[in-house]
């Protein structure tokens, strides 16, 4: 505690000398755009035809902060933990508790504020996708001669056609719209009698694949044949977001081999999932290695959020869950392997979100950042390939000004700055502040998983005073988030407040429409894909145009 409490201090002396001091330096929101493409190792001159790295972005889904090998599983993952060793591994990296907000702040280098995607995820219901005003990083990535694939899920709305994958940027698309379904069938119910298929290839729905391969092999399957079509002469972008292992818990019987010890159902199947996505990644390792890509190509390898543990996923020792913005809902696995990196085999504890890549990776594609784009990322790569310091010094995790509000919550307990009963969290330098209902808070130890039902016995709980709806960590000295320092030091309390409340004034309202009842899937040939025709629209308001004309001329008549 004594050391807790030095380190403490030691925090509040810095981030009032320097934190504080650097904010109005820094343009809210926004990235840093100036950074030069360096430190990419001895590879070809920029002058030559393969200059530009091929990218590869492998996102996992739902993937435990402790479900890698090199975090301690139980759970064997020999390619993550050999592409790690040999690469960088992320140790302070962030990315949202939730599937479509990492997803969109990764493709736009925004945060949710800034896109009106901080509420939840995007329902297969709802009217509302990634909005159309937003610039890709695939978009970003073509003007520079990238060919860009996307594989596996989407989760950022298809209500419209513009809305699909091939309309934001891909050159091809091929994988599922949803955020979930069955990885054999590719069928998704929404709730009872709202069902449909959910497998695309680019606009189309791809029944001619459909035949019952488990979607984390005919992902790889498909990532082998572009691979293998493409010339390794020009850049490729791949861009491969697994389903695994976000539920249904489904696995085939062959995974399950090391795993029959795990009394826990669910755990078990969890793993068997793991085992195959691992499987997975050394194909398409070896894959970039026999068609001519892998000496210059850039791997990044993140999970999308924290773990389920009721669906076998574990962030221990983390707190919080999927879902949560406690660190196990948003500290996540993330790795770079490359044999363009500078530092190889290193660790980095340098501050690093997924906004990051969309900078990142633009520059390191020769692109241009335009002006305009107000961009909330950071260039990290100097951070990760030399071991520089993350120009990153603050993340906002999230405002989400209509979740359920904490109950207690007021503007008297945010000393008049913020009202504590809105959802939020942020980090600045060593400290995070969380306010409102931050979810789900217990930890959950390996032991909890030792029974064949889900079991919270094992768990450890805090039982906080009643009201309490803000809470401060210093991240840096108690990862775990089990001492909270918010009556303690009050001072820094209200500068995360105030940053917060700069944070919000940027915020744009906030997109999640009532679901249209169109999206049915019966209604579309019994496929999940676009309803809203434009068409239509233009048509109704053309004839209701026309209607009135026809009332005015008949008026005007009577007049006469």
């Amino acid at each position: 505690m004594l050391a807790l409490g030095l380190l403490a201090g030691l925090s509040v002396l810095s981030l009032l000398t320097y934190g504080y001091l650097s904010w109005d330096s820094l343009r809210l929101g926004a990235g840093q755009k100036e950074a030069t493409r360096s430190g990419l190792g001895e590879g070809p001159g920029a002058d030559d035809p393969g200059s530009q790295p091929h990218i590869v972005f492998i996102l996992a889904d739902d993937q435990g902060f402790r479900d890698v090998g090199y975090h301690g599983s139980e759970i064997r993952t020999p390619t993550l933990d050999k592409l790690a060793a040999e690469g960088v591994k992320l140790e302070n990296y962030y990315v949202q508790p939730m599937c479509t907000p990492s997803r969109s702040q990764f493709i736009t280098g925004k945060y949710q504020i800034h896109t009106g995607l901080q509420h939840s995820i995007i329902r297969p219901t709802q009217p509302n996708c990634l909005p159309l005003d937003n610039v890709t990083l695939p978009q970003k990535l073509k003007e520079v001669g990238y060919s860009t694939h996307m594989v596996g899920k989407w989760h950022l709305g298809f209500y419209r056609r513009e809305c699909m994958p091939t309309q934001r940027g891909f050159d091809t698309f091929f994988g599922s719209l949803l955020g979930s379904g069955d990885y054999y069938t590719h069928f998704k119910c929404d709730s009872p009698g709202i069902c449909g298929y959910d497998l695309y290839e680019n606009d189309n729905a791809a029944w001619d694949h459909d035949n019952g391969i488990y979607s984390t092999q005919m992902y790889t399957q498909k990532v082998q044949q572009i691979l293998a079509s493409h010339n390794p002469r020009k850049p490729i972008f791949l861009y491969i977001a697994y389903q695994a292992v976000h539920s249904p818990l489904q696995a085939p019987g062959k995974y399950f081999e090391h795993y029959r010890s795990i009394n826990n159902i669910n755990r078990r199947r969890y793993a068997a999932m793991l085992a195959c996505l691992d499987e997975a990644i050394n194909n398409v390792t070896l894959a970039l290695k026999k068609y001519g890509y892998y000496e210059n190509s850039i791997i990044i390898y993140s999970s999308d959020n924290g773990g389920q543990p009721m669906a076998g996923g574990s962030n221990w020792p983390l707190r919080g869950s999927k879902g949560t913005y406690w660190e196990g809902g948003i500290r996540a696995v993330g790795f770079v392997h490359s044999p363009l990196l500078k530092n190889k085999g290193s660790v980095c504890k340098e501050l690093v979100h997924i906004t990051d890549w969309f900078p990142t990776l633009i520059t390191l594609a020769e692109g241009q950042i335009d002006e305009d784009i107000q961009l909330d990322g950071y260039d990290i790569w100097e951070t990760i390939s030399e071991g520089r310091r993350s120009p990153r010094v603050d993340i906002l995790h999230n405002i989400d000004p209509i979740y359920t509000k904490a109950k207690n919550g007021s503007w008297e307990a945010g000393y008049g700055i913020w009202n504590t009963a809105i959802q939020s969290a942020i980090r600045v330098n060593h400290w995070k502040l969380l306010t409102g209902n931050p979810g789900y808070s217990d930890w959950v130890p390996p032991q909890a998983f030792s029974n064949a039902g889900p079991n919270r016995w094992h768990n450890e709980r805090v039982s906080w005073s009643a009201g309490k709806t803000v809470w401060l960590f210093n991240i840096t000295a108690d990862p775990y988030e089990r001492v909270d320092l918010s009556t303690r030091y009050p001072e820094v309390v209200k500068q995360l407040l105030q940053r917060l409340s700069q944070f919000n004034k940027t915020a744009v309202p906030v997109r999640y429409p009532p679901k249209d009842p169109r999206s049915n899937p019966k209604l579309n040939g019994g496929v999940w894909g676009p309803w809203f025709k434009e068409d239509e629209k233009k048509k109704k308001s053309d004839k209701s145009k026309g209607a009135n004309k026809q009332k005015k001329n008949k008026n005007k008549k009577k007049a006469n």
